[in-house]
Parts: structure tokens; C-alpha cells; sequence
């Protein structure tokens, strides 16, 4: 296949590549502070549909949201957000979430129901926002320093490692913390993943040992033996995903070229 974004390459590094949740559509965004959207098809050009430009914004990552009406486009170095409403074609910029006092916000993860924003803090915590009104919810805290989270399949927990390598999973509803377990031999916390089935728990650490847990195990025990410990990436693993049905993994570095492996 050519390359998706063969219409208009970007000027900087891209951050973030995903298809829309229903239409042959992929994104693309980076810190050219654009977002590019374009038709996906078989083995013909790639037509660009429309970018957007945010000015002095270098955009750290973006997200179509579950119903695929909204963009979501957090930067490198800011605390406030931007909306993109595709079917009004209006960018709404977020400047500041009532209750949530951070620096920058860079790291979010969006409910696979489409109810919640999961901002991802400094100092452990986490900030638990509606989708429809952007406005916080709840806050939670982790001992430590969070790296990442997931939800799971049916958006009722969060799974959220900690740099110092401890994952805590917390109920939505309550927000309360129902369980936490050591990562096994983790120096340090960088990526999480849930399989859409909820069977398996991912969890990549610098070491570059991505750790594969089965969730019964992850709810119980406090030092769960990992099904199988992937040892394939030699620096930092930085990205972990299930495909939809559950069969593969992806594991990959963003420290070195070609860092990718499937599992």
C-alpha cells in the first residue's frame, strides 16, 4: 500500500496514526501542530479530506472520540486542550478543566463507552472527566508517579501503571481502588493494554519485558506470575495493543527504528 498521508506529509515528527471508528478514514497528527484527515483506499491515492492547523500548539496526541464526531488534541507543552467537531467543523479549545490543577496536560485515555476523558496527571493522580461536558468528575491518586492507563472492555475499571512499576485498577463508578499488584521485575512502568475480551492484561516497562497477565489473576493476587513474559524488544517498550479479536499483540519501541513485533 502507498503511504496513508501520501497527500500531505508532515513537516514534523507524527504522534499519532488511527483510523476513525466507522469510516474509511485515518488521522494523522504531529508537532507541525496539524491534524490531517484522509479517505482510506485500497490501493489508489489516499485523497486528504481536510487538516486542521492549531497554532503554537504541537500536538503531543490525538483521538477520535468512540462515536467518531470529535477529534481530541492534547500538546506537548500545555494544560489546556483542543475539541475538534467534525460535523460543525469547529475547533473548541478546552483552556482549563475547573479542578484539575496541572502544568500540561499531554496524556488522556477516552472509555471504550464514550462516557469519560481519563486525564493522566503528574504526582499519581488521575483525573476522571465527562465526555459530553469536559468537565472533572473525580480525581484519583496513585503511590508514586502513573505512566499509564486503560480501560477496560465494558468501561467499568481502570487498569494504571505507575513508573514505580505497580499497577493499581480502580472501579469507575465509585472510584474507588479495588485491587493493586506488582509487575513482575518491572524497574519501571511505560505502557498498559486490556484485550477487548478482557482475558489479558499487557503491561511493557523500560526493560523492554512486556508482561502478559490473565485479568482473574491481576484481581486477586498482589505478585501475579505473568502466562508469559515477551522479551523480543531490547529498549524501552513504549506501546502495547491487542487487535480486536484478541489473537495478536503488538509490542513496540519508539527508542529505535523498526522496534515492532507481533505476538
Amino acid at each position: 500500500c502507498i503511504p496513508a498521508n501520501q497527500e500531505r506529509f508532515a513537516n514534523g515528527k507524527l504522534v499519532t496514526v488511527q483510523f476513525h471508528p466507522s469510516a474509511q478514514v485515518v488521522m494523522t497528527a504531529g508537532h507541525d501542530r496539524s491534524v490531517s484527515l484522509f479517505q482510506v483506499r485500497n490501493f489508489s491515492l489516499n485523497p486528504k479530506i481536510q487538516s486542521i492547523y492549531l497554532e503554537s500548539f504541537p500536538i503531543y496526541k490525538a483521538r477520535f472520540s468512540v462515536d467518531g464526531e470529535q477529534v481530541i488534541a492534547t500538546g506537548t507543552h500545555h494544560s489546556m486542550f483542543f475539541v475538534y467537531d467534525m460535523m460543525a467543523g469547529s475547533i473548541i479549545p478546552i483552556p482549563k478543566v475547573r479542578g484539575v490543577e496541572e502544568k500540561f496536560l499531554r496524556n488522556f485515555e477516552l472509555s471504550p463507552d464514550g462516557s469519560f476523558m481519563l486525564l493522566i496527571g503528574t504526582s499519581g493522580y488521575l483525573h476522571l472527566l465527562s465526555m459530553k461536558t469536559k468537565e472533572l468528575i473525580s480525581s484519583m491518586k496513585v503511590n508514586g508517579r502513573c505512566t499509564a492507563s486503560a480501560f477496560t472492555p465494558d468501561s467499568s475499571k481502570i487498569y494504571s501503571y505507575s513508573k514505580e512499576g505497580e499497577v493499581f485498577i480502580w472501579d469507575v463508578r465509585s472510584r474507588k481502588c479495588l485491587h493493586k499488584f506488582e509487575d513482575e521485575g518491572s524497574l519501571e512502568g511505560k505502557c498498559i493494554a486490556v484485550s477487548k475480551n478482557n482475558q489479558y492484561v499487557a503491561c511493557g516497562s523500560s526493560s523492554g519485558v512486556v508482561n502478559l497477565y490473565t485479568t482473574d489473576v491481576c484481581l486477586k493476587e498482589n505478585r501475579p506470575k505473568p502466562v508469559k513474559a515477551i522479551m523480543n524488544l531490547v529498549t524501552s517498550a513504549t506501546c502495547v495493543t491487542f487487535n480486536p479479536t484478541t489473537e495478536i499483540l503488538a509490542v513496540a519501541s519508539r527508542d529505535t527504528d523498526e522496534a515492532v513485533k507481533l505476538v
